[in-house]
């Protein structure tokens, strides 16, 4: 019976999408909006890209191997968001994915690595997709594994419970200065005691510092 893996993947970022791009443009950061499939060879991802020199950027895309077509959608002086088609050996992964009914959840890049979330059905399909990219030479390093019958989590490793603490919390000015809701109130608010508002609230940091700051200060160290 399929019991649903999570796997964060780290990949060097000359082996993937936009290598180019990324290892020429200093500074440059890439996270994805949405990803989709396209024609079983190809993915059209809706990403934003983020560098202080816009026109150097897309001179880099337009030679990009990696890239056939750009679209601009939003200009946000310093970010922007892009409709792309990816192709060329993005293709070796994809192709893996779609056999194994892989998902790809989140995927950000810089310089040194992208780093994806890929939900698969079952473990057996990660390492299937891990074999398949060691003989194609794909450098795939599983950084962590998560059973979601271990509970459900987003895509920043929260349980239900943290995430609804700390989206209370933020919407209720507990994180203002001077702070406009105590611990007390929203343990009043939720229905549960000020201590178990509180052990949420520091499970929830704790998650949100591990699996988006650290996990990237990794990948941009090594």
């Amino acid at each position: 019976m399929p019991d649903g893996t999570v796997a964060e993947l780290a990949i060097p970022a000359d082996e993937f999408a936009l290598r180019q791009t990324l290892t020429t443009i200093d500074g440059l950061t890439v996270e994805d909006e949405r990803i989709a499939a396209h024609n079983g060879d190809s993915i059209m991802p809706y990403v934003w890209l983020r560098n202080k020199n816009q026109d150097m950027t897309e001179a880099a895309l337009a030679d990009d191997p990696t890239v056939e077509q750009v679209e601009l959608l939003a200009d946000l002086k310093s970010e922007w968001l892009y409709k792309m088609e990816w192709v060329d050996q993005i293709e070796t992964l994809i192709q893996i994915l779609v056999e194994e009914d892989g998902t790809i959840l989140a995927a950000t890049g810089n310089e040194d690595w992208w780093m994806l979330r890929i939900l698969f059905p079952d473990r057996e399909a990660l390492s299937q997709t891990y074999e398949y990219c060691q003989e194609q030479d794909l450098s795939l390093d599983v950084r962590q594994i998560h059973q979601l019958e271990d509970g459900r989590q987003d895509r920043f490793g929260l349980t239900d419970e943290q995430q609804e603490i700390l989206v209370l919390a933020a919407e209720h000015g507990y994180y203002e200065v001077p702070r406009e809701v105590s611990a007390e109130e929203l343990a009043d608010d939720v229905g549960i005691s000020h201590q178990a508002v509180s052990e949420r609230l520091r499970r929830g940091h704790d998650k949100l510092v591990t699996n988006v700051l650290l996990t990237h200060l990794k990948a941009d160290h090594q």
